[in-house]
């Protein structure tokens, strides 16, 4: 997702494009006079809207209509929250302003194309990118679609309108949304709008994790388990799961972690590290965002090996560069491209990975402030992802 701060660089275009479109697009009820007519009588939906740090509620706001001719309408069926979410609530990211439509997960029902999509029709069964691209940008046409320069991005519940809502306007459609084959499980896809192409990019793929590796991933979460799922892909000798939450680490050992450590008593890394026979670990992943969880990691990494930064960072980490200079270490950051979204698709559609294990909670879009609640309170409520499903 944007490094803090950033807004996605618009490019002029000939005619009316997604990227004008998105500078139009306004805050409050993700309306813009111009483009758009005033809400009619029973266009109104309910919707988890960001007002400030620290503050959120569950509002009616104007359903969104087409603005370019890429994009598309989706009534969103099923939702989650996202550790990114509880970040904007913390205000970590300054680019979500007050009125925001929070959320970029999802699956739903095509309900209007523009007149230039060609990909889906209206009634497609679809699932949501968190990242939107155009597709055809220097960057796009790189696999960088996080950084499109059309104005995509990480932009649903960031500065536009997002996916916790009976509707969401999608940009650049086309590329955008992904078709869901008939028969598969909704809710387990759910987790291939985010959490999976996020831990299996940033974590697994940066990280270079091969056969015979030691993997440490810092923080136990849903993103540091589904880089634990997409890490077996690369059968690693070793992997470690260290977290606080008792709960979370006895889930890691049932998906795969070989050894677990818990961070509660201040002694992870002297544990990882007679674990490595001081030696350390091939490859830290640090799923968490947090100025010490980031610290294990430097602390923890081997000579030539690999830190994989996931982590949203609200607040600046020390990088030990008097003790790294020398240790031939790869440090990587990033936010995810959904390049491997496919690829997923087809491995969760086969069974052969079963992100549904990630799925602790259910509620509806009525009962959202409720699903933050438990969200946020996730050591005392057990809760991994939750699924938020519109009646």
């Amino acid at each position: 997702m944007l490094a803090l701060g950033e807004r996605p660089f618009f490019q002029p275009m000939d005619e009316k494009s997604d990227a004008e479109a998105l500078c139009d697009w306004e805050s409050e009820g993700g309306a813009s006079s111009h483009l758009r007519e005033k809400p009619k009588a029973g266009s109104l939906m309910q919707a988890l809207t960001y007002l400030g740090p620290g503050k959120r509620a569950l509002k009616a706001k104007p359903k969104p209509l087409i603005q370019a001719a890429t994009d598309a309408i989706v009534r969103v069926t099923a939702t989650t929250i996202c550790g990114t979410d509880l970040h904007i609530l913390k205000g970590d990211v300054p680019t979500v302003t007050a009125g925001r439509i929070l959320g970029h997960e999802g699956v739903g029902i095509i309900e209007e194309v523009g007149a230039s999509v060609s990909n889906f029709k209206l009634g497609a069964h679809v699932l949501i990118s968190c990242i939107t691209s155009c597709g055809k940008c220097t960057n796009c046409k790189k696999g960088m679609y996080s950084h499109c320069e059309n104005g995509g991005g990480w932009i649903l519940g960031n500065i536009i309108d997002g996916t916790q809502a009976e509707y969401v306007r999608i940009p650049y459609a086309d590329n955008s949304l992904y078709p869901i084959p008939a028969g598969a499980d909704e809710e387990a896809l759910v987790m291939l709008s985010d959490i999976l192409p996020t831990g299996f990019e940033c974590g697994v793929l940066n990280g270079r994790v091969k056969p015979g590796d030691t993997v440490a991933i810092v923080g136990a979460g849903p993103i540091g388990l589904a880089a634990l799922l997409t890490a077996q892909f690369y059968a690693p000798a070793e992997i470690i799961v260290i977290d606080g939450d008792k709960n979370r680490l006895e889930v890691s050992t049932r998906f795969g972690a070989t050894k677990v450590v818990s961070s509660t008593d201040g002694k992870a890394v002297e544990e990882v590290m007679a674990l490595t026979g001081n030696r350390g670990v091939d490859v830290a992943i640090e799923a968490v965002g947090l100025p010490g969880s980031f610290d294990t990691c430097q602390r923890i990494v081997a000579a030539g090996g690999h830190i994989a930064n996931i982590g949203v960072h609200g607040k600046p980490v020390q990088l030990n560069l008097d003790k790294l200079w020398s240790h031939n270490i790869t440090l990587t950051t990033g936010l995810v491209d959904t390049f491997t979204t496919p690829m997923l698709l087809k491995t969760v559609v086969s069974r052969k990975l079963q992100p549904e294990q990630l799925i602790t909670h259910h509620f509806t879009l009525n009962d959202v402030m409720k699903a933050y609640d438990t969200f946020a309170d996730a050591m005392n409520q057990r809760a991994l992802k939750v699924i938020i499903t519109n009646a």
